[in-house]
């Protein structure tokens, strides 16, 4: 399949083995295995929901112009827009449950994209909240930004599926019900499927101001999605409102995926290695998600990271 612009299979002979060494020695096999995972997969209904979508999404998964094993999918329907991510990823399902289970470790994520200018986790009588701070894509004083409170839940754990919601009753611009979810199970010892949510709600002032981005800085942006082909064979991808939420799904999904490829450097490296990570990986979709140079955007999370990490000043009064 085109990109986005920017095995054989092998058989081991073996001999043959007596009727009732045979079963006995894959049981045994199996129980290595669960030992060698650190569980034994119970086969849960959420669990087997989502291996079966990873089994059902097997052919895109293996061929598609992202290039990696992900699939996306979009919808507009009355009033609300949907972005959808299933992907493999080349992290143990325990590594990836500990660290996406708790609330700050989601703002070392959120803070990625460019146009998030803060984020901060705060433990409530009610329970954990997220509080973003939505802004454009570039430098901007936190009080000209959109603030967005979420709420942070864990929801199933069992030991082969894990899933985190992030529900926010409004946002920026008339829109409202924003909801991120997460969830995963394993494959084997070194992979996971993961299936990442976003969507949310708008009205008719939201729509407007929608319309009116589309009509003009907006105009020449798309999604990912091929809606058609040109007269040359070119793909023709999604514009309007669904290539928005594509290219946001995207940009969140890439913050994940940066967040976790940072785990395996030095702490005093990974916000560093986190950034240059996800600026790289939207580069390779530059026709959706190019907005600003390298340089530009390091400097500019640089500043807001150390922003963001600052004590919280009490006022006075």
């Amino acid at each position: 399949m085109e990109p986005f612009a920017g095995a054989a299979d092998r058989r081991a002979m073996s001999p043959k083995l007596p009727r009732i060494a045979a079963p006995l020695l894959r049981c045994l096999a199996a129980l290595m295995l669960s030992a060698q995972l650190g569980m034994v997969w119970a086969g849960t209904p959420e669990a087997d929901a989502l291996r079966a979508r990873h089994a059902a999404l097997a052919p895109q998964l293996a061929n598609n112009a992202f290039q990696r094993p992900i699939h996306m999918e979009s919808a507009q329907a009355s009033g609300e827009l949907r972005g959808e991510v299933w992907a493999v990823v080349e992290h143990p399902f325990q590594t990836l449950h500990a660290a996406l289970k708790g609330a700050d470790r989601w703002c070392d994520v959120l803070i990625l994209p460019f146009n998030v200018k803060q984020c901060r986790a705060k433990n409530l009588a009610s329970g954990w909240s997220i509080e973003l701070a939505i802004g454009r894509k570039y430098d901007q004083p936190l009080s000209d930004a959109h603030r967005v409170d979420f709420g942070y839940r864990v929801g199933a754990v069992t030991a082969d599926y894990f899933q985190v919601m992030l529900n926010a009753d409004e946002g920026p611009m008339g829109t409202r019900d924003y909801r991120i979810v997460l969830e995963a199970t394993p494959l084997d010892e070194r992979r996971s499927f993961m299936h990442m949510s976003y969507s949310y709600g708008f009205g008719v002032a939201a729509r407007l101001a929608m319309q009116g981005y589309l009509g003009t800085v907006g105009r020449d942006k798309v999604g990912f999605s091929v809606v058609d082909r040109a007269a040359d064979g070119r793909p023709v991808y999604v514009g309007s409102m669904r290539g928005v939420v594509e290219r946001n799904t995207m940009r969140y999904y890439l913050a994940i995926d940066a967040y976790l490829a940072s785990l395996a450097a030095p702490p005093a490296e990974r916000v560093d290695r986190r950034l240059r990570h996800w600026f790289n990986e939207t580069e390779r979709y530059p026709r959706q998600l190019r907005e600003i140079s390298q340089g530009e955007y390091i400097a500019m999370k640089r500043r807001e990271i150390e922003r963001q990490d600052a004590p919280v000043q009490a006022k006075a009064g």
